[in-house]
């Protein structure tokens, strides 16, 4: 509660008479704080028979307020009669405020009750997580990643993350990373192991909770189907025993281990997959880069929209309830029978206006990217951004057969032969041993990556036959050796540290990259580089990746809404009949 006003005017001397008045009741005093109005005249205080016009004006201005705010219940007398004693008038404008002061102090007060209440749901109970050694080699820093709930390492996961330091593999990098940073909370000032590390002590804040190892033997028994020398069966004693000796405490094991987590649950142990890895729960919340302009949008928006015309495009602002689910380059559009249809791209997004470019149309012939024209809707959306020099990061997913590479590749051609906007085009992708030596093939390292590059190869004899067609043998020969000059094949292996100025760089395969790999390779980008990541989520070859951890979906989740970036999903099958009936039906 705030505290009451100072006093207004001077305190007055009491008449005789007013030391034997009763006090009045606890309900009456706090019926005169509520409803001040209704208080008796005999209880307000009069101005004293001295006092000058200045102090009456101060008490006027006063006295409401004191007696309002103040709640002791003691008497209030009435001064002595004088001719020249007149009761100050109550100001209206102190009244209004009266029920204003007291509901700003309720709303405080019922401010802070809800804060604290807040606060204590907060501090419900903790968990006790156990990890699993795979849980540290896929993220070195998921011990931070449990808010206020403690963890516990077994001694067998600290033995098998010794095993797995050794080599150049990003498993081995994992691996150390995880042992340093549980050195840095070992030798953290005032650590004491028996008692449980501090998560926050190297500077975690969203830590909250302590680290336990291991540091006696634990009294546990399992099924004898299970062999106690196994890694595995050792952890799930291990959260046997700690379920009966902290129990009601729930004990939670996390593993990335499909089969792990089956055999804790069978044994009624509880166990989760590592969740914090994940960019999207669930795939079908993908950013898709299209939205589908409602039916009655001209009927609704119609009257308000400005368009302008600039060089070869029409500009729409557009407003509406429609604006706060658009993002910048954001592809909409609008098809209904019998009206013109619209296909743009959200340019510009300005409090609660947003302005539409229509789009260059690639299907046409004279339009054609290294004799490559679209087939489709989606198709036409992702040209118009690989062909855009102001987009630096273009995302493109899709089932096998909807074009990604051969878009990619033709838009590559053009700008860097005919435009010579880049320099060279630059393509890699994940192989499904990522991170491994790629040793053991002959040649050089464009020619170890030859067999890997089987998507490219396709391609570019298909773009290479259709611009060279017409000139023979020769021709087609010669077109080939040109393209060959301009495409560099690179190894992931060898790409830390690397700069890339004025390339146009393509990802494929992108799918089968973590989140740490991918901002390898994107940040690599120097000026004037254009960056294409392609890959099907459907077909995720990397051990312990899923559709919302991979780092294709965590690419697209993040560089939504960027103005120098953009994403489509390619919906329809452009390959064949035949590759397009499988898709669906195998």
């Amino acid at each position: 509660m705030p505290l009451p006003p100072a006093p207004s005017r001077r305190a007055a001397l009491l008449a005789p008479e007013a030391y034997e008045n009763k006090a009045r009741s606890a309900r009456a005093a706090a019926r005169a704080v509520t409803n001040p109005a209704a208080e008796d005249d005999d209880n307000n205080i009069a101005v004293l028979e001295a006092s000058t016009p200045a102090t009456r004006t101060r008490a006027s201005r006063g006295s409401k307020a004191s007696a309002t705010t103040v709640a002791t219940p003691a008497p209030v007398a009435k001064a002595a009669p004088a001719p020249t004693a007149r009761r100050a008038p109550a100001a209206p404008k102190e009244t209004a405020a009266e029920p204003a002061t007291l509901s700003s102090a309720a709303a405080s007060t019922t401010e802070s009750r809800s804060a604290r209440s807040k606060k204590t749901r907060s501090q419900g109970p903790t968990k006790l997580f156990v990890l699993d050694t795979n849980v540290l080699l896929h993220d070195p820093t998921s011990l931070f990643r449990f808010e206020e709930h403690d963890i516990f390492l077994p001694m067998i996961v600290l033995e098998e993350l010794d095993g797995h330091k050794k080599g150049m593999t990003e498993v081995a990098r994992n691996g150390r990373q995880a042992s340093r940073t549980l050195d840095a909370l070992a030798a953290a000032q005032g650590a004491d192991i028996a008692k449980g590390l501090k998560l926050d002590s190297t500077g975690q804040r969203a830590a909250g909770g302590h680290l336990f190892f291991q540091t006696e033997p634990l009294d546990y028994s399992l099924p004898t189907s299970l062999p106690q020398g196994k890694a595995d069966n050792q952890i799930l004693g291990v959260v046997e025993a700690l379920r009966k000796q902290h129990a009601p405490r729930e004990v939670v094991l996390v593993s990335k281990d499909i089969n792990m987590r089956v055999k804790a649950r069978a044994l009624g142990l509880a166990a989760e997959d590592y969740q914090n890895d994940k960019a999207l729960e669930d795939g079908d919340l993908l950013y898709a880069g299209v939205l589908a302009l409602p039916p009655d949008f001209w009927t609704k928006s119609g009257k308000n929209v400005e368009s302008w015309q600039s060089g070869a495009h029409t500009y729409y602002r557009i407003s509406g309830p429609i604006v706060p689910q658009l993002m910048i380059n954001q592809f909409v559009y609008f098809e209904a029978p019998g009206e013109p249809s619209l296909f743009a791209r959200v340019s510009e997004i300005r409090d609660k206006t947003a302005v539409l470019q229509t789009l260059k149309d690639y299907g046409s012939t004279k339009n054609a990217v290294w004799g490559v024209t679209t087939r489709n809707r989606e198709q036409n959306y992702a040209m118009n951004l690989l062909m855009d020099p102001e987009i630096d990061f273009v995302t493109l997913t899709g089932t096998a057969g909807t074009g990604k590479t051969l878009l990619a590749l033709a838009a590559g051609l053009t700008q860097v032969l005919d435009d010579r906007r880049y320099t060279e085009i630059i393509m890699t992708r994940a192989t499904v041993s990522v991170g491994e030596d790629i040793g053991f093939l002959p040649g050089t390292e464009e020619e170890k990556m030859g067999p890997w590059m089987g998507a490219l190869d396709d391609n570019l004899e298909f773009l290479a036959k259709g611009d060279g067609g017409n000139a023979g043998e020769w021709g087609r020969a010669a077109t080939n050796e040109l393209i060959r000059s301009r495409i560099k094949i690179k190894s992931m292996n060898f790409m830390r540290g690397r700069t890339f100025l004025n390339k146009y760089v393509i990802i494929d395969e992108a799918q089968n990259l973590t989140p740490k790999q991918m901002k390898t390779l994107i940040t690599r980008a120097g000026p004037g580089t254009k960056i294409i990541c392609m890959g099907n989520l459907a077909q995720i070859d990397t051990p312990y990746l899923t559709e919302g951890s991979s780092g294709l979906t965590y690419a697209v989740d993040r560089f939504k809404g960027w103005p120098h970036s953009g994403h489509i999903t390619l919906a329809r099958g452009e390959r064949s009949r035949l590759a397009d009936f499988a898709s669906e039906v195998l």
